[in-house]
């Protein structure tokens, strides 16, 4: 009974959630309304059990000193600052216990949290983005390493492409007439991104929402099982 009545649950709402997108008439769409914002009250207790999860294993971390423990300490305190930040003077739409604050928020050109955000949040994470390039750049070269037939239309359709969207790759073509346009660089550019790289893209949605779609009827089933503690 205890797995037996949880299956049914989702069995039972997960028809009503489905056929809420095919007929969308009172009690269906009325029903799912509520569905939703019971989704979104228990995604807030996700919030807050992840949180809980967060400062659980940084402290132990810490507590322990593993290996790297004062970026532990440092993700710990920069919880800490945010929420309270947060608590304190609020967000950019709402107010904290302490109000707006507008002397500090003025002396800051936005409230704390938002300028936090804004100045110290915002570019970590440009740098970080900035570093990932270099790891995208080395897994390119790998990949560009003309082994096989694929390989090589991969390196040349990545060649064009980097080409026709650089001044450089547009001037060697520039000389080229009018009418043998379709051989600028920036127009093959732009062919390949509209239509194989496109035509490709979509095949892995449909793929992905195919792989969604079985997942869901597993659950629906009751075949998947995984989210009630096992696979049994």
């Amino acid at each position: 009974m205890k797995r037996f009545l949880p299956l049914m649950v989702t069995f039972f709402i997960g028809i009503i959630v489905i056929s809420s997108e095919f007929i969308p008439h009172k009690p269906f769409s009325s029903i799912n309304a509520g569905l939703e914002n019971w989704f979104l009250i228990i995604s807030g207790f996700a919030i807050l059990l992840g949180q809980i999860s967060l400062i659980k294993v940084n402290s132990n971390k810490v507590y322990i000193k593993a290996e790297n423990w004062q970026y532990y300490l440092i993700g710990l305190i920069s919880f800490g600052v945010m929420v309270l930040c947060g608590i304190l003077w609020g967000t950019q739409d709402a107010n904290g216990i302490l109000g707006s604050h507008v002397d500090l928020s003025k002396w800051l050109g936005s409230k704390p949290f938002v300028y936090l955000f804004d100045n110290v949040y915002q570019h970590l994470s440009s740098t970080m983005f900035a570093l990932l390039a270099f790891f995208i750049a080395s897994a390119a070269y790998r990949a560009f390493i003309m082994r096989s037939f694929e390989s090589n239309l991969l390196m040349i359709a990545a060649v064009v492409v980097m080409l026709g969207r650089t001044t450089i790759g547009t001037s060697f073509t520039a000389w080229l007439p009018q009418g043998w346009r379709f051989l600028h660089l920036p127009d093959v550019a732009n062919f390949v991104m509209n239509y194989p790289t496109n035509a490709a893209q979509r095949a892995i949605m449909i793929s992905a929402a195919l792989g969604i779609v079985g997942s869901s009827l597993r659950i629906l089933l009751g075949i998947e099982r995984s989210y009630l503690g096992g696979g049994d």
